[in-house]
C-alpha cells in the first residue's frame, strides 16, 4: 500500500491486511512526506509489517540517510539509478521497471542485488503513478523469471484478474485506492486487499 501519508492512513491499511506500507520521498508530488512525519508513523506501526522508502534519483548515502530517520527497512528504486550507484546501497532494495514492451525485461539481470522488480506503466516524464495499466503477458513472463511486484494502474476491480493472469510475488497500489491524492478509501482499501488474497489463494 503506497502514497502512505498519515497515521489514519497506515493503520487502516494495516488492519485491512497489506504487508507493506510505502512513503515517497519525492518532493513535489502530492504523496510526499517529509522523513520525520514517516518516522512518527512507523514508530505506532505492529512488527511484521515491511515499511518501503520510495526515491527517484537519489544518492546511496542520501537514499541510506534518510531510511535512517525514517526507520524504514526496505527501499524503492524509481529513477535511473545505475547498477553501480545500487551495490553503494547498505540497505536492501526492489528496482522499479517502466515497462513498454518485452525489451524493458533484458534490464533486470544487471540489478543482481535487487530483493525483487517492481514493474509499472511506461508513460513519458511520468516515474510512477501513473493509473495505467501495461500487458500484463509481459508482467507474467518476468515473474517465471524473479520475483516480481505487480504496479500500474491497478485497483479493487481488476486487481483479482491481475494476480491470477501474472502470479506475481505481490501487487503495489496507490491512486487506484485513494478518495483523492494523498488520501485512502478505506473501503477501496479493504476491497483490494480482499480481492489481492482471494485470487492469490485460488
Amino acid at each position: 500500500m503506497c502514497g502512505i501519508t498519515s497515521d489514519d492512513d497506515a493503520w487502516a491499511a494495516v488492519e485491512a491486511g497489506a504487508d507493506a506500507l510505502g512513503f515517497i520521498f519525492v518532493e513535489g508530488t502530492p504523496r510526499y512526506i517529509e522523513p520525520e512525519a514517516a518516522a512518527a508513523i512507523v514508530a505506532r506501526m505492529p512488527p511484521f509489517v515491511t515499511t518501503v522508502g520510495v526515491f527517484i534519483d537519489r544518492t546511496a548515502d542520501e537514499i541510506e540517510r534518510i531510511m535512517r530517520a525514517s526507520g524504514l527497512s526496505l527501499a524503492q528504486l524509481h529513477g535511473n539509478e545505475s547498477p553501480a550507484e545500487c551495490r553503494r546501497l547498505p540497505v536492501p532494495f526492489v528496482k522499479a521497471i517502466r515497462v513498454r514492451d518485452e525489451r524493458d525485461l533484458e534490464v533486470l539481470r544487471i540489478y543482481p542485488q535487487a530483493r525483487a522488480f517492481l514493474l509499472d506503466t511506461y508513460v513519458a516524464d511520468r516515474p510512477g503513478g501513473t493509473g495505467r495499466t501495461f500487458p500484463w503477458e509481459i508482467a507474467a513472463k518476468a515473474a517465471r523469471q524473479t520475483r516480481v511486484i505487480l504496479s500500474g494502474g491497478l485497483t479493487p476491480d481488476n486487481v483479482a484478474l491481475a494476480v491470477a493472469h501474472v502470479r506475481p510475488y505481490a501487487v503495489d497500489v496507490c491512486s487506484g485506492v485513494e478518495a483523492s491524492p494523498g488520501r485512502k478509501d478505506y473501503q477501496k482499501v479493504r476491497e483490494f486487499i480482499e480481492q489481492a488474497r482471494k485470487a492469490d489463494a485460488r
